[in-house]
């Protein structure tokens, strides 16, 4: 089994890639867009995170956010976002492509189980990064 170590540093500024399932390529439709949108919006009442990038790619996205001083916690804001646009488009889902561990960890098929962060440390890196975002 993997152990994943993420990095939790309060206050810090992350640059996000997060995937779907399978890479299917719906993140550019109009109803998953409106879902996330809101899903972002909703999310950011309780967990606020203020974003400097965002790119939407048909099978992926990019985002660089900061983080709130004293706050960490990206795991819960990208849970929560993912299982908000999961259930306002139930079409992505397919029963058919339910595995035992999907289950288990009561995933949906619409996006991949983990989000990679990685924290920016200086100007640089994030000028980097946003340069990797068109």
């Amino acid at each position: 089994m993997s152990h994943y170590r993420r990095d939790y540093t309060p206050g810090a500024t992350y640059f996000f890639t997060v995937v779907t399932y399978r890479r299917r390529r719906f993140l550019c439709d109009g109803d998953l867009r409106a879902a996330l949108r809101d899903a972002i919006q909703l999310t950011r009442v309780n967990y606020p995170f203020v974003i400097e990038a965002w790119v939407l790619l048909p099978d992926h996205l990019h985002c660089i956010w900061k983080l709130p001083d004293g706050d960490a916690d990206h795991s819960t804001r990208w849970k929560l976002i993912k299982r908000r646009v999961t259930n306002t488009c139930p079409r992505l889902h397919k029963p058919e492509w339910m595995t035992a561990s999907k289950t288990k960890h009561r995933e949906s098929t619409v996006w991949q189980r983990r989000h990679i962060e990685h924290r920016i440390r200086d100007d640089r890196d994030f000028s980097n990064h946003c340069d990797y975002i068109p």
